[in-house]
């Protein structure tokens, strides 16, 4: 079948649409109408027509957006940070708003991302933006620059403290007392936080926070509340660290009068056996991630980032019972070797290097030999150095036996 050339013809619809942003001025719908339109909204609108397109493109438009939708990206040196992206705010919004979409696991090293790269085309640092609401009010709004290159940020977990370790914001709302529930469930649905973690060499950004809590919880001890947001990662594949967490911690207590407070803001990076992973492990996370694809605009990120949190934690228990009934055969397998060599020990001869039946003392010595060779031999099976702390702790005789002058033949 023939495929006609000519465009299909206009609706009275569209030309009518046309028609009538045409015969608005642009001044006017650049100052009056875009100025007055979120992020996600004028992304939408520049896609219904060419003009709007064009009068939506302009970088002192989305710089605005920036600011109102993240003060803290006014800081200076956020804002040279921001001019230096390809398409300057607007790439930075488009980085910055949306979730990372790409979520399956490499199948790379847990060192090497995506492609192995050398240390020096990493970025030699990080720059944190972040800002705290309060039924969509500020409360905290703080830019943190950390470097990557020293030996203590790659050997040390990967954490990030926005506050002093004595320094607490104070603010106007009322610190929520008792231990009920709803207390903590009434604060988490007020509060939001944003965290755009920003690669100035690669000229990147992403959003580390899920935007609202995923979990809110008081401290037994302390009686503060902890606010948890959270962005799952992908990681190395079928390993602990298939899928990471970055967890957003804040800490909040009351002071004297009754005001809240917030006392720590934290980032830190766990796989799923809970353990934090080091600065370079952290880094690689972060940098695959920033080169990732990006999805979920607008309110569905707050149920997308909830489901994909509620979904690593039911993988995190997969896998500890996965490991419980591994290591529950591991020992069973360890009693029944043990068993074993013990029989073979009983029914075979020992003899001293003269030749001769042991004497008392040599007795005792071969006693304690068997006992190492069976704990080396449990311990290898095993691979825990706690199996090992545990059996020296309850008075095994090999603790002070010396193997000297004999040799064993029942292995």
């Amino acid at each position: 079948m023939a495929c006609s050339s000519h465009p299909p013809p206009s609706t009275d619809a569209d030309k009518a649409t046309s028609a009538s942003i045409s015969a608005v001025h642009p001044d006017i719908i650049q100052t009056h109408i875009l100025t007055r339109l979120d992020g996600p909204t004028l992304a939408s609108a520049a896609c219904t027509s060419s003009e709007l397109q064009a009068l939506a493109s302009h970088q002192l438009l989305w710089a605005n957006i920036c600011h109102s939708t993240w003060p803290s990206t006014a800081a200076p040196r956020v804002r040279q940070v921001i001019s230096t992206f390809p398409a300057g705010p607007l790439s930075f919004f488009s980085d910055s708003f949306p979730l990372l979409a790409n979520l399956e696991p490499s199948t790379a090293t847990a060192t090497s991302g995506i492609a192995p790269k050398h240390d020096q085309d990493r970025p030699c640092e990080l720059i944190s933006a972040v800002d705290i609401y309060h039924r969509g009010k500020l409360i905290l709004s703080k830019v943190i620059e950390t470097e990557t290159v020293t030996g203590w940020f790659r050997c040390s977990p990967f954490r990030i403290d926005l506050l002093e370790p004595k320094d607490v914001v104070p603010t106007q709302i009322k610190y929520p007392e008792g231990q009920e529930a709803d207390t903590c469930r009434d604060l988490g649905d007020q509060l939001t936080l944003s965290w755009i973690m920003i690669d100035p060499t690669g000229r990147r950004a992403m959003n580390l926070s899920s935007h609202a809590p995923v979990s809110v919880q008081r401290h037994w001890l302390s009686g503060e509340v902890h606010a948890r947001f959270s962005l799952i990662l992908p990681g190395e594949k079928a390993t602990a660290s298939e899928h990471v967490q970055c967890g957003i911690l804040v800490t909040c207590g009351g002071s004297e009068g009754g005001e809240m407070q917030i006392r720590e803001v934290s980032l830190q990076v766990e796989d799923m056996d809970g353990m934090h992973l080091n600065g370079k492990e952290g880094l690689v996370i972060l940098e695959r991630a920033l080169e990732g694809r990006k999805g979920r605009k607008g309110r569905r990120r707050v149920a997308e980032g909830r489901k994909r949190y509620e979904e690593y934690l039911e993988r995190k228990k997969e896998r500890k019972e996965r490991k419980l009934r591994t290591e529950g055969t591991l020992d069973t397998l360890c009693v029944a070797f043990g068993s074993t060599m013990a029989k073979k020990a009983g029914g075979k001869r020992v003899v001293n290097s003269r030749g001769k039946p042991f004497t008392t003392m040599e007795q005792e010595e071969k006693e304690g030999g068997k006992s190492l060779s069976s704990l080396l031999c449990f311990v290898f099976l095993r691979g825990y150095g706690a199996t090992l702390q545990l059996l020296f702790s309850q008075g095994n005789p090999l603790t002070h036996t010396k193997i000297t002058g004999f040799k064993l033949i029942y292995l």
